[in-house]
């Protein structure tokens, strides 16, 4: 693969990570050295590791787990989402929800990446690409842009959260919804 089909790959797979950044930021308002660093190595490693771990895989499971990965995302990111607009609804609890959560965290970076899993997969198919050496760098590179776009997208929510006067939870949650009915249209081919 050349150098700018990564590139735009990369960009492409972070935009969901962008996405719950900015929401996840604009609910906090606030930094939060230690789980925002938290989330930022997540996104990105669970994005370049999902690349890999698809192509190596793909031979293996890629015919089993394709036909329901967009399931797994929208279950996780719509888990996510309802959790966001309950906590919010419910003005009996003190709590409010926490995007920075670790256990939240986690399950963003699992959501967020399985379309990471599948372009790993696809890429097992290209001759370029057939050998541990030849998919670190698509790999690496779309984790680090995804870390980049997570910073980007948590610095955005921060400021907008700043300005907005209320609560964005119930936005941001149906923002992840959205996120996960998009991935489920981009699979079932819908949208091209």
């Amino acid at each position: 693969m050349h150098i700018t089909e990564i590139i735009l790959l990369g960009f492409a797979l972070a935009m969901d990570c962008f996405a719950v950044s900015v929401t996840s930021g604009s609910i906090v308002k606030r930094i939060a050295t230690r789980p925002m660093l938290t989330m930022i190595l997540s996104f990105g490693l669970f994005q370049g590791g999902m690349t890999m771990a698809g192509w190596y895989i793909s031979s293996l499971f890629s015919h089993s787990v394709a036909p329901i990965d967009h399931w797994i995302a929208f279950g996780l990111l719509s888990f996510i989402g309802i959790q966001m607009i309950r906590y919010e609804a419910d003005s009996e609890k003190e709590q409010h929800f926490n995007p920075l959560n670790y256990k939240i965290i986690l399950t963003m970076a699992v959501a967020t990446s399985i379309d990471a899993l599948a372009v790993g997969a696809s890429m097992a198919m290209m001759q370029t690409v057939n050998s541990l050496h030849t998919i670190t760098l698509p790999a690496a590179v779309i984790a680090l842009i995804s870390s980049v776009l997570t910073i980007a997208g948590l610095g955005t929510g921060i400021f907008a959260g700043r300005k907005i006067p209320f609560s964005m939870s119930p936005l941001g949650g149906l923002i992840l919804i959205g996120i996960g009915f998009k991935i489920i249209i981009e699979h079932s081919g819908l949208c091209s």
